[in-house]
């Protein structure tokens, strides 16, 4: 993966897809994403962005070191078409470890692409980033995600009880981590 610009050989990738440096171009359908009230539970947003704001943020998407955080975009290889985005977030480079979230978009989800995904971040993380360790943080409700990240390897190491305030009560939070264990 690299950040400003790619070539076929500096992308993550295996057969079904691509994840590439998200663009200026791929402001609009991050725009509708980050927008999308259905999510906003697991993404921790509570407010709408603005184009203006996505554009900027992808404007300054290419400092992983500075910003702490780096989003890309998940393609399908075949038509070259985008079905969803997975972020490193709370980078840090001295305790070698980052968090790690997903989206896939509703019509491409069930299909592997989150699992495929998931295990090309992986590999950017250990061995181009040689972190030992990265974690997600997932409500107790998103079965799907919480089988995903555990089918891939990741294990609990967290529970924070009544974390998340919902209209329908507060939920629980899941702490899953998964160590390099080549790590040096």
């Amino acid at each position: 993966i690299n950040q400003n610009s790619y070539s076929d050989e500096q992308q993550e990738k295996n057969e079904n897809i691509i994840i590439r440096a998200a663009e200026p171009k791929d402001a609009s359908l991050i725009y509708d994403w980050e927008n999308d009230q259905e999510i906003w539970r697991v993404s921790e947003t509570y407010m709408p962005y603005s184009l203006y704001q996505i554009e900027q943020f992808l404007l300054n998407n290419n400092d992983l070191f500075s910003v702490r955080q780096v989003r890309f975009i998940i393609e399908r290889k075949r038509d070259s078409k985008p079905i969803g985005c997975i972020d490193i977030y709370d980078f840090d480079p001295i305790h070698f470890r980052a968090g790690i979230g997903i989206l896939i978009q509703k019509e491409f989800r069930k299909q592997g692409y989150a699992k495929e995904s998931v295990q090309l971040l992986l590999n950017y993380c250990f061995n181009i980033l040689m972190l030992k360790q990265v974690y997600c943080l997932i409500d107790s409700l998103n079965l799907d995600s919480l089988n995903l990240f555990k089918n891939i390897g990741f294990k609990q190491c967290g529970y924070r009880k009544e974390w998340i305030r919902t209209p329908n009560g507060f939920i629980d939070e899941i702490e899953l981590q998964y160590i390099n264990k080549n790590f040096k």
